[in-house]
């Protein structure tokens, strides 16, 4: 028997899932993160589950885990002192951004602070024109004297950033080169490595990001290696990447800027995979844990993938406050909305639930770790959502005064509100933070949800999905099976894989289809070196191209995909009307006779994807037995005060078996809070469905 373990390190829980493929048993795991070293909870949750399931580590053949860990270290600060090389007369590069306002009416606007300060970019005697003909070779020894400075400032990681070193990388290639045998000692970025695009902020801000998490990454995951090594663990060790594929840790090293949702992303595509069992092609997957709150749309049964996002944004809402990174990332809006995000009120004496969050250390009040701050957690245990008993499954304790205390003192006196109204205030706003963040990403892309299924999962989501998916005319939710820890899961279906993106202007007409044929292939020859390498047979792999064309003349490009199959020689006498096409469904029309050029060519190369038993089931799950649990008091605003509700053991329902609302249904991770008009019906697959009242009105 052999098996595989996922892993997903969030900001307040980590969570972990262990699969047989052969029989398709599941257990699964949680505990509270260490965010001073993440390792630890990693390690520690691993050797629970292994004494849990009875499993020995020889017989593990894969763990795969994701982590926020890159993108905590961007928003906080918390990653490797770093310098910048840039080319002469470009040091302000960084602090000039793309000159654009975010809020043209707020005369006090605020931005990020480069990831790199102007104090510690070098300029470097170098230049290449536009078209890739070097005009000054770098020169190298003053590159030595500066490295050498950046060593004498205490700098560890070193980022280079040259101008239109995307069209000929030859001189940071040189410097880079210099670096790594002159100055072992220093980890290093070159931007043309890290992702090779056109427009120089956005390459140089995510090549600084890069850098800035390369020492932190590499400590990191020398850690997990070494104690999983003394465990005895001789498998196959995976990163997940923000691109829903995983990669080598030799690969995770060399690029950590493409860890930034990385956790995140196994939970969309896991929703994808439930999708494809129960034939559903459009849904919503919604994650909501411990810190943050993430939607993602699949439309046809795929995740909408970008390549570029925002991180450390000044304003949740508002496009331009963040530092834009260019990466292959699984389309998601994310707000700090998780069972940890702290109520308080706001400078015009509202109630404010979010960003910041309480997260492991110390947590909720209810934790009883020393926290005293008002959370989400604190309020659905007043408001008897959640079992204070029964937390975990019972292995973890809550403290309900400690909650109703924390509660109360936050804002009821000061707003004359009871503490059960405190609580629901609490538990409303975050509803409709979150309902209206998701109305805001689909309108901006065109998405109707009324006519979607939401998946719901994560370990607050199950509490709230009901309640977001009517405020959204959603008509039906999926629940799956141990939601409370679906991105762990996740781990589990996603195929090694890896995206290169190009930067290469040309005019279509200036191409022939073998010269069209030959760029292409110069890319995805690339791409697929990285899974040769990690030992995936060049038969297994699969090649998705996509370019990036624009209308001569216009200033920015739009996003085509291209059939798989097709010989690319063949194909470029199509491509104008295949992108006329896709022009025209965007903006109604086409110019059909104008010339068009292409700007990025981007493939991605994807392994196998791992086999998934069609009907896994968890080991805890019990064949009959008694589904319900009893009984306990509910706050319910439809009924104006508490109900007394019925409570249900996940674990014992029976297929088939419908439950009205109001009622909670509980399993270890996670509580289904399910409200008064709602049905929930548990199907073949083990899928908690709920159908929503009024859903449609």
């Amino acid at each position: 028997m052999s098996y595989r373990i996922g892993i997903d390190i969030g900001g307040t829980f980590t969570d972990f899932a262990i699969i047989e493929d052969g029989t398709g048993d599941v257990a699964i795991h949680k505990l509270l993160t260490t965010p001073r070293d993440p390792s630890i909870a990693v390690l520690d949750g691993i050797d629970s589950l292994l004494r849990q399931t009875g499993v020995s580590i020889a017989d593990v053949t894969t763990i795969i885990h994701g982590s926020t860990l890159v993108t905590n270290a961007v928003i906080q600060r918390r990653g490797a002192r770093t310098g910048m090389l840039v080319t002469k007369g470009f040091r302000e590069v960084l602090e000039i951004a793309q000159e654009r306002r975010y809020d043209l009416y707020d005369l006090r606007l605020h931005f990020p602070d480069p990831i790199v300060p102007r104090a510690l970019h070098w300029e470097v005697s170098e230049r290449t024109r536009y078209d890739g003909a070097v005009l000054e070779p770098v020169d190298l020894d003053s590159v030595r004297a500066s490295v050498r400075a950046m060593v004498a400032d205490k700098v560890e990681a070193v980022a280079i950033c040259f101008l239109n070193a995307f069209v000929n990388p030859a001189n940071e290639h040189a410097v880079r080169d210099i670096i790594a045998a002159e100055f072992p000692q220093l980890y290093v970025s070159a931007s043309a490595d890290v992702f090779s695009f056109i427009r120089e902020y956005e390459r140089w801000t995510t090549t600084a990001m890069n850098a800035f998490s390369q020492p932190m990454v590499d400590r990191y995951l020398g850690n997990l290696e070494q104690g999983l090594a003394a465990r005895g663990f001789s498998g196959a060790f995976y990163v997940m990447a923000s691109s829903g594929g995983v990669l080598t840790t030799e690969t995770a090293r060399r690029f950590p800027v493409r860890m930034l949702e990385s956790g995140p992303a196994a939970g969309v595509l896991m929703s994808t995979h439930h999708g494809h069992r129960l034939g559903i092609k459009d849904l919503l997957s919604f994650d909501m844990g411990g810190t943050t709150a993430k939607g993602a749309i699949v439309q046809d049964g795929v995740p909408r993938k970008v390549y570029e996002i925002e991180v450390a944004r000044v304003h949740e809402f508002k496009p331009g406050s963040g530092l834009p990174v260019k990466i292959p990332v699984i389309d998601m809006i994310e707000i700090g909305a998780g069972g940890g995000s702290i109520a308080e009120l706001d400078g015009r004496g509202l109630i404010r639930v979010g960003p910041n969050s309480a997260g492991a250390e110390p947590g909720p009040a209810c934790y009883g770790r020393g926290g005293t701050r008002a959370t989400l957690t604190d309020a659905n245990v007043v408001l008897g959502y959640l079992d204070p008993d029964f937390f975990l499954g019972g292995k973890m304790l809550l403290d309900k005064g400690a909650a109703e205390a924390a509660v109360r003192g936050a804002f009821g006196r000061e707003m004359a509100l009871d503490t059960t109204r405190a609580a629901w205030g609490i538990h409303e706003i975050i509803n409709e933070d979150v309902a209206r963040a998701f109305r805001v990403h689909a309108s901006e892309i065109g998405f109707d949800y009324r006519k979607c299924t939401m998946v719901a999962f994560g370990g607050s989501g199950p509490a709230h999905a009901l309640r977001v998916a009517r405020k959204l005319k959603i008509p039906r939710v999926v629940l799956p099976v141990a939601a409370g820890v679906m991105s762990a899961f996740g781990m589990l279906v996603s195929p090694l894989s890896f995206q290169v993106a190009r930067t290469n202007p040309v005019l279509h007409a200036d191409l022939d289809g073998p010269a069209f044929a030959t760029l292409f292939e110069a890319v995805a020859s690339e791409a697929r070196d990285f899974l040769l390498r990690a030992g995936v047979p060049p038969a297994d792999i699969r090649l998705t191209r996509h370019l990036d064309v624009r209308y001569h003349g216009q200033g920015y490009e739009i996003e085509l995909e291209l059939p798989r199959d097709v010989d690319m020689a063949h194909l470029h006498a199509a491509l104008p009307q295949l992108f006329a096409a896709r022009y025209e469904e965007i903006f109604s029309l086409s110019y059909i006779r104008h010339p068009i050029e292409i700007i990025n060519w981007k493939v991605e190369a994807q392994g196998p994807a791992p086999a998934m038993s069609a009907h896994f089931q968890l080991v805890s799950v019990r064949d009959g037995g008694t589904a319900r649990k009893g009984t306990r008091r509910a706050y319910f605003p439809e009924a104006d005060g508490f109900v007394e509700c019925p409570v249900f053991d996940r674990y014992a329902l029976a297929q088939g078996m419908v439950i009205d609302g109001p009622a909670l249904i509980e399993e270890h991770e996670a509580t289904l809070v399910i409200g008064i008009g709602d049905r929930v019906t548990l199907d073949s697959f083990g899928n908690l469905i709920a159908d929503i009242e009024r859903a449609g009105a």
